[in-house]
């Protein structure tokens, strides 16, 4: 798919052909925060049976990652529990997390630490998150993997998708195309952390961005 394509019409096109099919499938989403998942959740929970993959070692601080982490489960936990109570057509959403490993995203990151925030180490960054979840949405039989990143208007959605689609290929596992911010997706995520109180960082959550959040201060 070339980067001027429509990437929430993809996921609609997808969508409506499972639909039409009598089809839920399974989702392997991968989450960087509570916030940005939100929205994710409140869509897709209604079309595929989703697990949360909790893959952030870019998180430099581990009291940082270890707040993040628990608002991801208490998001979850109080969807879950909205969708049963409500009987609104969502499907249970599960959890997993995975390795929290600073040290690899460093080892990553290497020759790259005086890169603007949203370049090549970024783009380095996607991989390395989304490949993981790729790796564990083909061992554990996964319809789809895909990645809230592009809700944020600050990721690079075109990117994410390259990659997605990339591992799609080199891994053996359908990658779902995704634009999260389209129709109002991140408008709404900021909706959804008011309403469950979400915390909501003002970084993405390495020692980089923090720098640069704190320079625009």
């Amino acid at each position: 798919m070339p980067n001027n394509i429509n990437y929430q019409k993809e996921l609609e096109k997808i969508i409506e052909k499972h639909q039409k099919a009598g089809e839920v499938k399974s989702l392997l989403l991968h989450s960087c925060c509570a916030p940005c998942s939100s929205y994710c959740l409140e869509y897709l929970s209604k079309y595929f049976k989703i697990t949360i993959f909790y893959y952030n070692p870019n998180i430099s601080y581990p009291e940082e990652y270890k707040k993040r982490v628990a608002e991801q489960k208490r998001l979850i936990d109080a969807l879950n529990e909205k969708a049963k109570t409500e009987q609104n057509g969502a499907y249970p959403i599960n959890f997993e997390e995975g390795d929290y490993d600073p040290e690899r995203f460093f080892e990553m990151a290497k020759g790259l630490e005086d890169e603007k925030e949203g370049g090549r180490r970024c783009f380095k960054c996607y991989e390395l998150r989304q490949r993981e979840a790729a790796l564990l949405a083909k061992e554990k039989g996964f319809d789809y993997f895909t990645t809230t990143l592009s809700i944020s208007p600050l990721k690079n959605a075109g990117k994410l998708n390259e990659i997605g689609l990339m591992l799609q290929d080199e891994i053996g596992v359908s990658y779902l195309p995704s634009d999260f911010k389209k129709k109002n997706g991140y408008k709404r995520s900021i909706e959804l952390s008011k309403e469950y109180d979400l915390y909501r960082q003002n970084y993405c959550g390495c020692v980089y961005s923090k720098r640069e959040a704190e320079k625009r201060a």
